[in-house]
């Protein structure tokens, strides 16, 4: 959770070096079901999925997650189950050395018009809100157009794996309902690779100078 009040200097300063990653959830870090998932059983992370959150972990990246979950809002799972299935989901990622800071999730179905529901942006503003970043800092990575969407209108830089569901077949350049400038990576592990590797390059650790 964000930390209560504005942040004094120092505070500011470590927001300023924070370096934030947006996972979608269903067909980018998990098995996508048909329809949703409804148990902790249905959960099921993707090959090679739970090591990549490790490896960003362990870069430096906190990771964040922002998923649409309609059947909240259409009464066909309740609360204590998404906790016991995100409790499934943390334990694995411990197990494997990784973390997610927080899960944002809209509970509204498709057709109650709020602006949290991906491809809407609202659900990553609430992310820049509440750690108080630029979003045109953020990495935003996910599986289908609407991910792409909701990235581009909160000002993220748009990544896209080709798994689950919502996946496009491979073209290059994507089709055109993803945001010009996309970022095309096979899988979550393939990104995690890609976004390490750029970080970096940009920010290469200092030499040190022998005596």
């Amino acid at each position: 959770m964000g930390p209560l009040g504005a942040p004094g200097a120092a505070g500011r300063r470590i927001i300023a070096r924070m370096k934030l990653v947006i996972v979608d959830r269903d067909g980018t870090l998990n098995v996508e079901r048909e329809g949703f998932l409804q148990s902790p059983d249905d959960w099921q992370a993707l090959p090679g999925a739970l090591d990549a959150i490790a490896r960003l972990n362990h870069a430096g990246f906190q990771v964040v997650i922002a998923a649409n979950w309609p059947g909240l809002g259409r009464g066909q799972v309740d609360m204590a189950t998404v906790n016991a299935i995100h409790a499934r989901m943390n334990k694995q990622l411990a197990a494997a050395g990784g973390r997610i800071e927080a899960i944002f999730f809209c509970p509204h179905a498709p057709d109650e018009g709020c602006t949290c529901r991906k491809p809407q942006p609202g659900l990553l503003r609430q992310i820049g809100e509440r750690y108080k970043i630029d979003l045109a800092r953020v990495h935003a990575v996910g599986n289908s157009a609407s991910d792409a969407q909701a990235a581009q209108a909160a000002g993220c830089r748009v990544h896209l794996v080709l798994t689950g569901r919502g996946a496009p077949a491979p073209t290059d350049p994507p089709p055109p309902e993803f945001p010009a400038g996309t970022q095309v990576h096979a899988d979550l592990a393939a990104f995690a690779t890609a976004l390490i590797a750029a970080d970096e390059a940009a920010h290469p650790e200092p030499q040190s100078s022998s005596a």
